[in-house]
């Protein structure tokens, strides 16, 4: 079945490759960018070979890229599998995400990757563009079979959850890494200072009589990682930042030209640790939540670009694994689908601008990604487009969520900013009904 033509006409274009952003028409032919202009689509009408699209009002950008997504498959189905994680993102606004290997088996060799891929495959829509483990069964000993991932499919190798603890593998894994051009990402935790710990260590967690887990612990590990990468000259990204001092390391290593980026999640961007007063398990996360002068910090260099990009870390779980006691709770939040509608919050409050945002969500976690095609609307580029109403306000409902899973404290809230189409390849993936 041949894919019409589509024409998104008369939408505020954004493309922060181009520095672009002006109201314009898109055309997407074959599963490409065709053209982008003021009257791009002027001498388009519509037939059965050609869809024409009123974008006036919307926003139209190159797809969005989740840098980090916990699919749950193989070994976790009952929590989200490739297919309903796939959707969840379509929904969400994105045209690939990159799902981590702490799955049940992990993926740490080609077979386990080819089986993921295979299902991505098979679903269709949005991208799956997977990372493998950094050691096998992310055991922190022996290095996975890199060369194996990334001929299969594999964008980077990662073994969040947890933290490669011991220096000399990082070193090899970076070394490793660097022959394939990997992407090193890293759960940064030093699980000896951890050990325990519920939350965010400081007033709040000695108020809610709750094991505290202390900056230094993040801190230490982005510290040693970064001396590592200079050594190493590995590309090395920090996962889930969450710490002021965190910060301050990444950007006095990228001001010494270290190939080294980093991602924050919406709900670090959202969210203090006074969310937990209330001992509200769907803001136990991991990194915790931490204090006004972290978010403000995180803020300011996802806006300066210190931070190179926003993922969503999206980690699904049933409710019986969030409704128990606070201990017991499991940690992570659902954000596919909320993170546009939260995170253009920000561009309205003055802290981001909407250039920044898209770049932050496009071409940023694109440059990460260099076999990707996607990230901007240059002509010739894959056809990858995301399309929001900024606009829009709707109520983020349980039963309309296309995760298996619903832990999220934004849940029947009002938010402002949806998604409405999302093409993949020049396919239409998502279309919000109207």
């Amino acid at each position: 079945m041949v894919m019409p033509l589509i024409v998104l006409r008369g939408g505020r274009v954004l493309d922060p490759s181009q520095g672009l952003d002006e109201t314009a028409d898109v055309v997407i032919e074959s599963g490409h960018i065709k053209a982008v202009g003021r009257d791009a689509g002027a001498g388009y009408t519509a037939s059965e070979s050609v869809r024409i699209i009123d974008a006036a009002g919307r926003w139209v950008c190159p797809g969005f890229i989740d840098l980090h997504v916990h699919l749950r498959e193989p070994g976790q189905e009952y929590k989200e599998d490739i297919a309903s994680g796939l959707d969840a993102a379509a929904s969400g606004g994105f045209t690939a995400v990159c799902p981590m290997p702490n799955t049940k088996p992990v993926n740490d060799s080609r077979a386990i990757t080819e089986q993921i891929l295979s299902r991505a495959e098979e679903h269709g829509g949005t991208r799956l563009l997977p990372f493998g483990a950094v050691t096998k069964g992310q055991r922190g000993s022996e290095l996975a079979e890199m060369a194996d991932m990334r001929e299969a499919g594999a964008v980077g190798v990662s073994d969040d959850g947890l933290c490669v603890m011991n220096a000399a593998v990082m070193r090899h894994a970076m070394e490793y890494a660097r022959t394939f051009d990997l992407l090193v990402s890293q759960h940064c935790e030093d699980h000896h200072l951890t050990e325990g710990a519920q939350m965010h260590e400081g007033a709040r967690s000695t108020q809610l009589g709750l094991r505290g887990w202390p900056r230094a612990a993040e801190d230490v590990i982005v510290a040693r990682d970064l001396v590592l990468a200079e050594t190493t000259g590995a590309r090395y990204h920090v996962a889930h930042i969450s710490s002021l001092g965190a910060v301050r390391l990444i950007r006095e290593a990228k001001s010494r030209g270290l190939r080294v980026s980093a991602e924050v999640t919406p709900h670090h961007l959202l969210f203090t640790d006074e969310a937990l007063l209330s001992y509200d398990t769907y803001c136990k996360v991991n990194p915790p939540l931490r204090e006004e002068e972290d978010r403000a910090a995180l803020r300011e260099a996802l806006a300066d670009g210190t931070i190179d990009c926003i993922a969503t870390d999206h980690a699904p779980h049933t409710d019986l694994e969030k409704d128990c006691e606070f201990e017991a709770a499991s940690v992570g939040i659902n954000g596919l689908e909320s993170a546009i509608g939260s995170m253009i919050g920000l561009v309205r409050e003055g802290a981001l601008r909407p250039l920044r945002l898209v770049e932050a969500l496009s071409s940023a976690p694109a440059r990460l990604l260099p076999d990707y095609e996607g990230g901007s609307l240059r002509v010739g580029r894959a056809g990858d487009v995301t399309v929001l109403d900024p606009e829009a306000r709707w109520i983020l409902d349980r039963d309309a969520l296309r995760s298996k899973s619903h832990n999220t404290p934004l849940l029947g809230r009002e938010l402002t900013g949806r998604p409405v189409m999302t093409i993949v390849g020049g396919e239409i993936v998502h279309e919000l009904e109207t």
